[in-house]
């Protein structure tokens, strides 16, 4: 569907996108491996690297960078300049600290190219830090193995729970208890969705908050057993090693993105049916199977 642009008229979508719906949030995206990822969660207003920048996703306000490969990152200028372009506020864009210096000469290089000065909100991050999305929402980032410095992202809520002796009192006595300087809560942390981006086998069951995502983004790349090699020589995943990953996970849906040309969409559903567990397997969604791609509701 069109959309109107802020300066008038009508602007057709760029991208075919590839939609799951999961409860209220929906997952939004392009992922082939070598040519383009990009996978937008509107709800939470993040997007998982940029890819080539859908029009469709330049509203959500922050991309979080897993790496600097042209395949994900691309889109930067592209993102940034449009957002301006329909009046937007200017994009926020995390990425891994050793790329700050080359993404501001991108961004320095487009806005001259380009005849205007690119608004950018540039953060710097490394494992273990945390960024505030909204007032309870935060990204954890954590270490993956593909290139020097990438990371993964986890989007948690963090709300706060009344402590059992406290249930059922009445408003004004939970302000007295406050008045009193007694602490009636506890922090609680809900981990919503986690982005692996691209990387080899890691144990991320060793991170509680991946584990627990209600939902896994996760790359496999190859499926066949004669591309092992080649999953070592990119630093990408091979189904054996997915299989070894969600094995140790509790995720209550699975995402898969950066599916390989190689092998075909059928041939994959195949592989995968017959590696996990059926009870895995009923998990899974694949980001680019037009068969399997639907709404999802839990």
């Amino acid at each position: 569907m069109a959309k109107s642009s802020a300066k008038g008229g009508y602007i057709l979508p760029s991208h075919n996108l590839a939609k799951i719906t999961i409860d209220d949030l929906d997952i939004i995206g392009y992922s082939v491996a070598g040519e383009e990822t990009v996978v937008g969660m509107p709800q939470l207003d993040v997007c998982f690297d940029i890819g080539k920048a859908p029009d469709q996703l330049i509203p959500i306000s922050h991309v979080l960078l897993t790496h600097g490969h042209m395949d994900h990152a691309a889109g930067i200028g592209y993102y940034l300049s449009h957002r301006k372009f329909c009046g937007q506020s200017p994009g926020t864009l995390l990425a891994p600290a050793n790329l700050l210096p080359p993404i501001r000469q991108i961004i320095d290089a487009w806005g001259k190219l380009d005849g205007n000065q690119v608004p950018v909100n540039l953060v710097g991050v490394k494992p273990g830090d945390e960024y505030r999305i909204k007032p309870n929402l935060f990204t954890r980032v954590f270490p993956t193995k593909h290139s020097r410095g990438s990371v993964g992202f986890t989007v948690i809520e963090k709300r706060k729970k009344l402590k059992e002796e406290y249930v059922g009192l009445a408003g004004p006595q939970i302000v007295e208890l406050k008045k009193q300087g007694i602490t009636i809560d506890y922090p609680v942390e809900i981990p919503i969705a986690s982005y692996l981006g691209d990387t080899r086998y890691v144990d991320f069951g060793r991170l509680e908050y991946v584990a627990r995502s209600k939902i896994l983004i996760a790359e496999c790349t190859f499926f066949v057993d004669e591309h092992g090699e080649r999953a070592d020589a990119g630093r990408h995943m091979h189904i054996d090693e997915f299989v070894r990953l969600v094995d140790g996970l509790d995720n209550e849906h699975i995402v898969i993105t950066h599916l390989t040309q190689r092998t075909s969409m059928g041939e994959i559903r195949r592989i995968l049916k017959q590696k996990l567990a059926k009870k895995t397997y009923d998990k899974v969604t694949l980001l680019m199977d037009n068969r399997r791609r639907r709404v999802v509701r839990t």
